[in-house]
């Protein structure tokens, strides 16, 4: 029985001691908070910040894996290096080095195109379909609620998508409480403008990574294009410059120590709504055996990449995302360690269940209650199984290749509407892009090295979580898998472009008939992963049913001692606020809020990772700052720290000041907080951003674009 008293608006309704320095708010929440906001040192209107579709908040866009804004009326996109990372790799070769030496384009002809599976989207509307989607699931359990759920949301998106070039997607809040419609409008013909050298963007790289003091100027500049007609469109050298409906515009001051920040980004995941059980989960399992698996991964393709430099450019990305995987991974389980979390959740949620039987509503919420705990504590029999068996496609290009040609191979004989979702026509187009680009990430060696590490500790399961059709494929043991992998990869032509374009092209009957070895390992291991995902499925059908009555009862507890309420993140659009703040680490470890080009001398060895480049550090000793120092120190700023609540996703979020102006890029969290997705410690949560200051001077006296300076409407001094 589904408890509905206690309505979402009043599920979201804001306590009205919410903190400035925690909150992941929806738009939509922000007039609610307008007092807090003020007081706080916002000098707009609030209630403008409600609508998602206007300035400034249509300006920041979801770009690869994290955020970006606009910031020209010409469609430059500001987001961070490693963002825009992969971007970068694609575009470099041995003779030309654009991760190590940077990329300036001398005039717009020059801009390079991204990776074809790289895109930019701008969310132009968010609606809420509750309704909708809880009528349809009305009923039903398990996969049936799970299928239900999944249906109605290809409807609408199906629907949503009529219009070109639109993007939609359905996004619960609370665990399936309530559901949006987000539509946002898609280019796909993004171009590179602008990068500083990796000793620029990635100074420090893994020994700084989540550590402050910072000295990294972790950005980079695209630009987005449109066909002839002003619609989306693919690369084509015919297309011309995207012009948004608003971009931000970069203050000429800087910020200090307790100004007021803002900012707003497409925060990936948290977790702080999470039962105790999945607390204790995380930290026992999940995240040690993440690390583990990930830094082995990690030593396959820095010893591949040390004899073999092509080699190592092809999986420079792969690896930027392993190594900074691992290093969140440690500090989130540090930090989850150090705070005794699974203690304090424990007791947190006891006094929650104590709490609600007192409520009205108690008696008819407990049954739920109980069942979300038993299925979160069945999926635990399937864990490890079901996470290696992913990391062969996240891990791979070339198998991830023939399991997609695979996958589609089942999914295009169905109703559009009946396809997994990931395989229907709207996905067709990355899927070829996904399958082009292989050809400048893959290498044979390395991906059969990569495979044996992952398969070699899947043999090592106890023989009640082996699949027999992986048995089949590559064997039981460490010598049939060697003799397995050479022989698949002696016998496929999937590692030609052409290949595989065909492939894409072929019929399912073509597909399923084909004797390549790559795609006949693929189609042996389909029902393997076809029972996955069933069970997957069927674990988050009953989740999503029945966890609204969890966060039902949490959600009013934590109002009732005065708590801040927001939606755990998924990926939509957020704001949050705060101000620029020291750091008290430890027990006499004190941070400053600001770094300078100073640190950068300071740490500079001559060698990777802190081998800053010639031309900046000449530009250092130069001294030529004038228009960019620091009014009160002379000082030329490069990182700064504020208390802004962020996560994975965030990274290119803008940073504005109290008068809407763009004075950062967010690109980090430091350390002691990194666990924050999980738990929030206002103690210890800081964000850590790039001086808007700092890129304008490297753009200006480093590596010059003055032309890229007046778009920005930041002139050279």
């Amino acid at each position: 029985m589904r408890i509905r008293t206690m309505m979402l608006g009043a599920a979201v309704a804001l306590a009205l001691d919410a903190k400035a320095d925690e909150g992941m708010w929806l738009p939509s929440q922000l007039p609610q908070i307008a007092k807090n906001l003020k007081e706080a040192g916002f000098r707009g209107d609030p209630a403008a910040l409600a609508d998602l579709t206007r300035a400034p908040l249509n300006a920041v866009v979801r770009i690869g894996g994290g955020t970006g804004s606009f910031v020209s009326a010409d469609g430059l996109v500001v987001t961070n290096h490693h963002v825009a990372f992969g971007v970068i790799q694609y575009n470099s070769r041995p003779d030309r080095d654009l991760i190590t030496n940077g990329y300036v384009a001398p005039d717009r002809a020059a801009e390079l195109p991204a990776n074809p599976d790289y895109r930019l989207r701008v969310t132009v509307g968010f609606d809420k379909v509750t309704d909708r989607v809880l009528a349809a699931a009305k009923g039903k359990e398990g996969r049936a609620y799970y299928d239900a759920v999944d249906a109605v949301s290809k409807s609408m998106v199906a629907e949503c998508e009529k219009e070109e070039g639109i993007r939609c997607s359905v996004a619960n809040m609370f665990y399936g409480r309530d559901f949006y419609l987000v539509k946002q409008l898609e280019l796909r013909d993004i171009r590179l403008v602008y990068a500083p050298p990796r000793a620029i963007g990635n100074y420090g790289d893994e020994v700084d990574n989540f550590v402050w003091p910072r000295h990294a100027g972790d950005f980079t500049i695209l630009r987005a294009y449109v066909g002839p007609d002003g619609k989306p469109a693919d690369y084509s050298k015919d297309n011309k410059p995207y012009h948004p409906p608003s971009h931000l515009s970069l203050a000429t001051d800087g910020v200090a120590e307790g100004d007021f920040v803002m900012l707003a980004g497409y925060p990936g995941i948290t977790y702080r709504h999470r039962t105790a059980a999945e607390f204790a989960d995380q930290v026992e399992w999940r995240l040690p055996t993440a690390v583990s698996v990930l830094k082995a991964l990690q030593d396959v393709i820095e010893t591949q990449g040390k004899t073999d430099k092509d080699a190592g450019i092809r999986y420079a990305s792969q690896l930027q995302t392993l190594k900074n995987g691992i290093k969140r991974f440690s500090g989130e389980l540090e930090g989850l360690r150090r705070s005794d979390a699974v203690t304090v959740r424990r007791e947190d949620e006891a006094a929650m269940l104590a709490w609600l039987k007192k409520r009205p509503e108690g008696a008819a919420l407990q049954p739920e209650i109980d069942q979300v705990m038993a299925v979160i504590a069945k999926g635990k029999d399937v864990r490890e199984r079901d996470f290696l068996v992913g990391l062969l496609s996240s891990q791979t290009q070339l198998l991830r290749g023939a399991l997609s040609l695979d996958r589609l191979a089942v999914e295009r004989p169905k109703a559009d509407a009946d396809r997994e979702a990931g395989y229907q026509k709207r996905d067709e187009e990355l899927i070829a892009s996904q399958l082009k680009q292989i050809q400048r990430r893959y290498d044979l060696r390395v991906e059969k090295a990569l495979l044996t590490s992952v398969l070699s500790r899947y043999q090592a399961l106890p023989d009640a979580q082996r699949l027999p059709e992986l048995d089949k494929v590559f064997g039981r043991t460490p010598a049939e898998l060697v003799k397995a992998l050479d022989r698949i990869y002696a016998d496929t032509k999937l590692g030609d472009e052409a290949e595989r374009t065909r492939l894409f092209a072929a019929t399912s009957a073509e597909i399923d008939g084909s004797h390549d070895a790559l795609l006949v390992a693929a189609r042996t291991l389909r029902p393997a992963l076809l029972r996955i995902d069933d069970e997957r499925k069927t674990r988050e059908g009953d989740l999503l049913r029945l966890r609204p009555a969890y966060m039902q009862a949490l959600v009013a507890y934590r109002e009732a001692q005065g708590k801040a309420v927001y939606p755990d993140a998924n990926s939509t659009l957020r704001v949050s606020y705060g101000k620029v703040t020291p750091l008290i680490a430890r027990d006499a470890v004190a941070y400053a809020p600001m770094t300078t080009v100073a640190g950068i001398v300071e740490k500079n060895t001559g060698m990777e990772p802190f081998d800053a480049p010639k031309p900046l550090l000449d530009a250092i000793r130069k001294g030529d700052f004038a228009g960019y120092a620091d009014p009160a120190t002379g000082a030329m700023p490069v990182d700064f720290l504020s208390n802004l609540d962020t996560t994975g996703g965030n990274s290119g979020s803008p940073v504005l000041n109290a008068k809407g102006q763009m004075v950062g890029l967010n690109f980090d969290s430091n350390w002691e907080a990194v666990s924050a997705s999980w738990m929030y410690d206002p103690r210890y949560k800081r964000a850590i951003h790039v001086d808007m200051r700092y890129m304008r001077w490297l753009i200006d006296k480093v590596y010059p674009s003055p032309a890229l300076l007046r778009e920005l409407g930041v002139p050279a001094k």
